[in-house]
């Protein structure tokens, strides 16, 4: 079975003493962590009525105000009909507005309303606080371990997005 450059990237030349038993037991780990991350948020939206997709489109406006269409469809890596529904249904709850783009009225750029702020700054909330107490328990190092680890698991080409997105240093120094 063939594999992708991203299954064996980062494991060749020795540079991980791991056994693949200890790297499934780390995928385990992600899986809690990441069922308990979304845990807090999910509870929120579902007094609403929404759910993940709401959640990754209220964060990725919330964290970019006037982003366009096209740009949220790729950062989500989603159709247009797929994001369709669901920007419609935060649009109509009025938790997202858009807005002609100054200089090219196509565009559609997006922003929250202060309805939206709020649901975004109540998800964040219970995400952020897990990080920071996960952090501070691992100790000092891992403030600087976990950002490369999580941006090594980034698809390589989708690095230069994402390390533009969330406004961070990828390289040591």
């Amino acid at each position: 079975m063939g594999q992708t450059p991203d299954q064996t990237e980062g494991t060749q030349g020795g540079q991980t003493d791991m056994s693949e038993e200890q790297i499934v037991s780390l995928m385990e780990l992600l899986f809690f962590a990441y069922r308990d991350f979304t845990a807090g948020p999910d509870a929120i939206l579902a007094e609403i009525g929404f759910g993940r997709a709401h959640h990754r489109i209220i964060h990725f406006i919330g964290r970019n105000p006037g982003l366009r269409v096209s740009g949220l469809l790729t950062i989500l890596g989603i159709t247009k009909q797929s994001l369709g529904r669901v920007l419609r249904e935060l649009i109509d709850e009025g938790y997202v507005y858009q807005q002609e783009g100054a200089r090219d009225r196509r565009q559609r750029l997006l922003f929250l309303t202060a309805r939206g702020k709020a649901l975004h700054a109540r998800l964040s909330a219970p995400q952020i606080a897990r990080v920071m107490r996960a952090i501070e328990e691992a100790g000092p190092q891992a403030a600087a371990a976990f950002p490369r680890v999580l941006f090594g698991m980034v698809d390589t080409a989708q690095r230069p997005l994402v390390e533009k997105l969330t406004r961070r240093r990828t390289h040591d120094g």
